[in-house]
């Protein structure tokens, strides 16, 4: 049997396969599964004997992972922007499979640039693929994890979700925006058995930088910063195999108490903390006058009725 390569788009027979889906084990749903971090975390479900649904733009370099595990991999070329087909495909999901246990919201690019580099065109674009595409595949999965009452939606964020950093302010404006949706969700389904977990890794030998990076235009007005920071860059640049990032991945998965969130590298590691007792540090020098900007007042007399 070869693996399915379906279009995203068919219209999804739902039917139960609850009982088959227990005995086969866990089944992984991995968006931007074909490269990178995704196909490290895909590569490692599939050596777990789990089953994977790989969504993906480019499912053809998926082809290999076939080979050995056949029917235990399905693949759909999908585009995370496109609402209905996401809900398409993951309704194609679990007709095949049965359930859902683990999402993996991977998908996503790297655009760099000053904030003022930007065009309209560009900006919208991080936004649809790192922030609106995970919330529609969160949005669609959800029914039939609620139904089970259990699932771990991921959510794979960013170094750059913990602070602004210069030529990244839009993609960290996007993983902000993720995990601002995703600290809500995580409140949202507790009481359904889904838990929700944001991971920030670090840096990764992946087509990230490469094949993954989109760059505004250059100004020249920015040319002296650049030119510190691409120094900085080449000094302090972490980069890591991606099968670690998937062994801590498998970690997460495996915990019965899994974190909101969760750091991936040293580096991260220590800018988390550093980042946070710098802002502490701010708040607490500025606590007087944010103190002075709220008094206690009572709620507003209802009028009477006449």
């Amino acid at each position: 049997m070869t693996r399915e390569r379906r279009s995203a788009t068919s219209a999804p027979n739902l039917v139960s396969a609850h009982a088959e889906a227990q005995r086969a084990g866990r089944v992984w749903l991995i968006t931007g599964a074909s490269r990178g971090l995704g196909r490290a975390f895909a590569e490692a479900a599939l050596a777990a004997g789990d089953r994977v649904v790989a969504l993906s733009r480019t499912v053809g370099a998926l082809d290999t992972l076939a080979v050995a595990h056949r029917d235990r991999l399905m693949a759909f070329s999908l585009d995370v922007t496109d609402r209905a087909a996401v809900f398409a495909a993951v309704g194609e999901a679990v007709r095949r499979f049965g359930r859902l246990d683990i999402v993996v919201n991977n998908a996503g690019f790297l655009s760099m640039g000053m904030v003022e580099e930007f065009t309209e065109a560009q900006a919208r674009e991080q936004l649809e693929v790192n922030f609106f595409g995970a919330l529609w595949v969160s949005q669609a999965v959800l029914p039939t994890l609620r139904e089970q009452g259990s699932g771990h939606i991921v959510q794979i964020s960013s170094i750059g979700a913990l602070g602004g950093f210069p030529t990244t302010g839009l993609y960290s404006a996007s993983k902000f925006a993720l995990e601002g949706m995703s600290e809500a969700l995580a409140a949202e389904v507790a009481e359904f058995g889904v838990k929700v977990t944001i991971v920030e890794p670090g840096g990764y030998w992946t087509d990230l930088y490469t094949r993954g990076l989109v760059a505004a235009e250059p100004q020249p007005q920015y040319a002296g910063l650049r030119a510190e920071l691409e120094r900085r860059f080449a000094e302090n640049s972490v980069d890591s195999p991606p099968e670690l990032a998937a062994q801590a991945l498998m970690r997460l998965v495996d915990s019965a108490d899994p974190p909101l969130r969760l750091l991936l590298g040293s580096m991260v590691y220590d800018l988390a903390f550093e980042v946070s007792r710098r802002r502490m540090d701010v708040w607490a020098s500025w606590e007087e006058v944010s103190r002075a900007a709220e008094r206690a007042t009572p709620a507003p007399e209802e009028p009477v009725a006449s």
